[in-house]
């Protein structure tokens, strides 16, 4: 990186970064209160307060949102007529899932081969931490040249959407000139990407039930209707051959005409076994993010250690539906219930529980901001130009702010490149590009107030 005086102070505060960090990480902050503890949440959520509250903001507030969750608020005033940016990020983590495969405890940072290893250390506790970083950056070398807003959500991941419902109840709270999210993430390491779209997801539980209850498979099975057979059929409707997803009225062929990714890099990233082939069809952008794309996120049936020679009565699947952008979300959720109910052999019971929804998001990318955002980047990533590309996941808040703000110009960017491996074992965060990023939110900040 090029020397300059923000990026010489973002360098000199990275041990502080890193202790920080693993502080953070050190909360099982997960916002699923049945798995952990609603104190490690609330932990985590003082802790960025009391980080705030140290680097002068205003106004904090542990905002109690309607899906039992807090969010942390505060303000920093900058100088008189200055611009307002909000910053976001979140402070809730996906489960560790088998905390065995994990090769160091998820809960606690550790550093390995030159990255910071640890749940929720890039998606988003880092996105904590680097919007901390810009600001002491900016603080040792000038001053912060607008008003500042922070939000760190409580539930992201859960996508119950506390903080949407909240801020459409208090839209006051979160105005702003512009708004970076700190929630998504670099194209690959080492080159400057900004989000331009994001699917949007509904999450909906299904319920299968023949029988009054399980039944012996030698006296019955042959005839008796079974549940979990009959929820196999349902799953296996949402797709065709290929792989495509399939849900009945829902158009699967958009093409996705930016930055585009090859499918060997695809593969490597995703970690795909030799010789198994990817899934769909058109280009993998196409795939990833401008079409519909289902996943069964889990089954309810017994173990295979422990199975009976039973006709099982009841059945049930958690799907995720990923909905691109110019889709609506609630449509896109009724389609799929429509779906599952056309789809259900055998006249079984079948039931349907909407669990969280989110809308799909695009960006304005020849706003003024884009701009500063790229000088930006260009100065913290020498010798690279700023990319804009897509995201398959979901920031549902983006939306919502969207729609609250039309007129407020948006930015994502973030921590979750490729090798982060966000949601899975082994979550990492790149220093080098917590570092960059940290300057380049920085450097936006300051071209952002005098332009």
């Amino acid at each position: 990186m090029s020397s300059n005086p923000v990026a010489e102070t973002v360098a000199s505060l990275m041990p502080r970064a890193k202790a920080e960090l693993a502080e953070l990480v050190a909360f099982k902050s997960v916002a699923d209160f049945d798995q952990y503890p609603r104190s490690e949440s609330e932990g985590a959520a003082n802790w960025i307060a009391d980080a705030l509250r140290s680097e002068g903001f205003q106004d904090l507030a542990l905002l109690d949102t309607p899906d039992g969750t807090q969010s942390v608020y505060g303000y920093l005033p900058g100088p008189e007529g200055a611009k307002t940016v909000l910053l976001y990020a979140h402070y809730d983590v996906q489960p560790p899932l088998d905390e065995a495969a994990w090769t160091t405890p998820p809960f606690e940072l550790v550093e390995r081969d030159g990255r910071w290893y640890g749940r929720g250390s890039a998606d988003c506790k880092g996105g904590v931490v680097m919007h901390l970083l810009a600001l002491r950056a900016l603080k040792a070398n000038g001053g912060v040249p607008v008003h500042v807003k922070v939000i760190v959500e409580g539930s992201e991941e859960q996508g119950t959407g506390g903080l949407e419902r909240y801020a459409e109840a208090h839209p006051e709270l979160l105005t702003a000139d512009t708004i970076v999210i700190g929630d998504a993430g670099n194209f690959r390491a080492g080159l400057p990407t900004v989000t331009a779209t994001l699917r949007g997801m509904t999450l909906v539980r299904v319920q299968v039930n023949t029988l009054e209850g399980n039944l012996h498979s030698g006296q019955f099975g042959g005839a008796a209707p079974d549940a979990l057979a009959a929820l196999i059929r349902v799953l296996d409707s949402l797709r065709a051959k290929d792989g495509s997803t399939t849900v009945d009225g829902l158009s699967g062929e958009a093409a996705w005409d930016g930055l585009q990714y090859e499918e060997q890099a695809f593969r490597e990233d995703a970690k795909v076994l030799d010789g198994v082939e990817l899934i769909g069809s058109g280009t993998v952008a196409d795939r990833v993010w401008a079409r519909p794309a289902v996943t069964v996120l889990g089954i309810d049936c017994p173990p295979v250690v422990g199975a009976t020679p039973s006709v099982q009565a009841g059945a049930r699947a958690l799907i995720s539906l990923r909905v691109p952008p110019g889709v609506d979300a609630v449509e896109a959720t009724k389609l799929l219930e429509a779906h599952i109910e056309a789809h259900t052999p055998w006249g079984a019971r079948v039931s349907t529980e909407r669990i969280g929804q989110g809308q799909a998001f695009r960006a304005d990318t020849s706003s003024p901001a884009y701009a500063s955002m790229a000088e930006a980047m260009a100065v913290a990533y020498p010798g690279q130009e700023m990319q804009s590309a897509g995201m398959g996941g979901s920031i549902p808040l983006c939306n919502t702010l969207a729609s609250l703000y039309p007129e407020t110009e948006i930015l994502l960017i973030g921590l979750s490149e490729p090798e982060a491996q966000i949601h899975a074992v082994n979550e990492s965060v790149s220093p080098d590009e917590l570092e960059r990023l940290s300057v380049a939110e920085a450097l936006f900040l300051r071209n952002y107030a005098a332009s």
